[in-house]
Protein backbone atom coordinates (compact mmCIF):
# COMPACT_ATOMS: atom_id res chain seq x y z
CA UNK A 1 0.00 0.00 0.00
CA UNK A 2 1.39 3.59 -0.43
CA UNK A 3 1.21 5.88 2.28
CA UNK A 4 -0.13 9.10 1.55
CA UNK A 5 3.46 11.03 1.42
CA UNK A 6 4.05 8.89 -1.82
CA UNK A 7 1.12 9.42 -3.39
CA UNK A 8 1.17 13.42 -2.80
CA UNK A 9 4.76 13.44 -4.24
CA UNK A 10 3.72 11.30 -6.89
CA UNK A 11 0.93 13.80 -7.80
CA UNK A 12 2.61 16.85 -7.48
CA UNK A 13 5.75 15.39 -9.61
CA UNK A 14 3.03 14.59 -12.41
CA UNK A 15 1.71 18.04 -12.04
CA UNK A 16 5.36 19.81 -12.65
CA UNK A 17 6.22 20.48 -9.48
CA UNK A 18 10.24 19.99 -7.70
CA UNK A 19 8.83 18.32 -4.36
CA UNK A 20 11.34 18.35 -1.11
CA UNK A 21 9.80 15.98 2.17
CA UNK A 22 10.12 18.17 4.78
CA UNK A 23 8.52 16.04 7.64
CA UNK A 24 10.87 14.99 9.79
CA UNK A 25 11.26 12.25 12.78
CA UNK A 26 13.25 13.74 15.44
CA UNK A 27 14.50 11.31 18.55
CA UNK A 28 15.40 13.28 22.26
CA UNK A 29 16.39 10.40 24.81
CA UNK A 30 15.07 7.39 23.44
CA UNK A 31 11.60 9.23 22.18
CA UNK A 32 10.43 10.56 19.62
CA UNK A 33 8.12 12.91 17.31
CA UNK A 34 7.18 14.13 13.98
CA UNK A 35 8.15 17.84 13.06
CA UNK A 36 6.56 19.17 9.98
CA UNK A 37 8.28 22.37 8.38
CA UNK A 38 6.24 25.56 9.71
CA UNK A 39 4.74 23.14 12.07
CA UNK A 40 1.78 21.69 9.56
CA UNK A 41 4.19 21.35 5.91
CA UNK A 42 4.79 17.59 4.84
CA UNK A 43 6.18 18.71 1.37
CA UNK A 44 7.12 21.88 -0.04
CA UNK A 45 6.48 21.72 -3.73
CA UNK A 46 8.05 24.37 -6.56
CA UNK A 47 6.77 25.57 -9.63
CA UNK A 48 7.76 28.30 -11.57
CA UNK A 49 6.42 31.28 -9.24
CA UNK A 50 4.65 29.16 -7.34
CA UNK A 51 5.50 27.76 -3.43
CA UNK A 52 2.99 25.28 -2.30
CA UNK A 53 2.90 24.06 1.73
CA UNK A 54 0.91 20.67 1.66
CA UNK A 55 -0.41 18.41 4.41
CA UNK A 56 -0.61 14.77 3.38
CA UNK A 57 -3.25 12.71 5.26
CA UNK A 58 -6.00 10.22 5.09
CA UNK A 59 -9.60 11.26 5.00
CA UNK A 60 -10.49 10.08 8.18
CA UNK A 61 -7.49 12.93 9.49
CA UNK A 62 -8.36 15.96 7.06
CA UNK A 63 -10.55 17.50 9.65
CA UNK A 64 -7.96 17.50 12.31
CA UNK A 65 -5.12 18.46 9.60
CA UNK A 66 -7.81 21.24 8.50
CA UNK A 67 -7.92 22.13 12.13
CA UNK A 68 -4.62 22.41 13.10
CA UNK A 69 -3.33 24.34 10.27
CA UNK A 70 -6.11 27.09 11.39
CA UNK A 71 -5.10 27.36 15.14
CA UNK A 72 -1.23 27.19 13.96
CA UNK A 73 0.49 30.11 14.99
CA UNK A 74 2.72 30.56 11.84
CA UNK A 75 0.01 30.51 9.40
CA UNK A 76 -0.55 33.97 9.01
CA UNK A 77 3.31 34.28 8.13
CA UNK A 78 3.32 32.19 6.10
CA UNK A 79 0.22 33.02 4.20
CA UNK A 80 1.23 36.41 3.97
CA UNK A 81 5.15 35.31 2.14
CA UNK A 82 2.68 34.33 -0.42
CA UNK A 83 3.00 30.10 0.11
CA UNK A 84 -0.14 28.51 -0.77
CA UNK A 85 -1.06 25.82 1.63
CA UNK A 86 -3.13 22.93 0.84
CA UNK A 87 -4.09 19.62 2.36
CA UNK A 88 -4.33 16.38 0.54
CA UNK A 89 -6.79 13.54 1.46
CA UNK A 90 -6.22 9.88 -0.21
CA UNK A 91 -8.64 7.55 -0.28
CA UNK A 92 -9.41 4.28 -2.46
CA UNK A 93 -12.42 4.18 -4.27
CA UNK A 94 -14.96 1.88 -4.99
CA UNK A 95 -12.85 0.67 -8.13
CA UNK A 96 -9.53 0.36 -5.75
CA UNK A 97 -8.54 3.25 -7.43
CA UNK A 98 -6.84 6.17 -5.13
CA UNK A 99 -8.46 9.81 -5.26
CA UNK A 100 -6.94 12.98 -3.57
CA UNK A 101 -9.01 15.38 -2.27
CA UNK A 102 -7.72 18.60 -1.65
CA UNK A 103 -8.54 21.42 0.62
CA UNK A 104 -6.92 24.70 -0.26
CA UNK A 105 -6.29 26.74 3.05
CA UNK A 106 -4.37 29.91 1.23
Amino acid sequence: MASPMELSLKRLKEQGYFTEITEHFVRIRGMGYRKDLFGFCDVLALKESEVLAVQTTSPGNMNARVKKITEHENLGIVRKSGIRIIVHGWRKNAKGVWVCTEVDMS
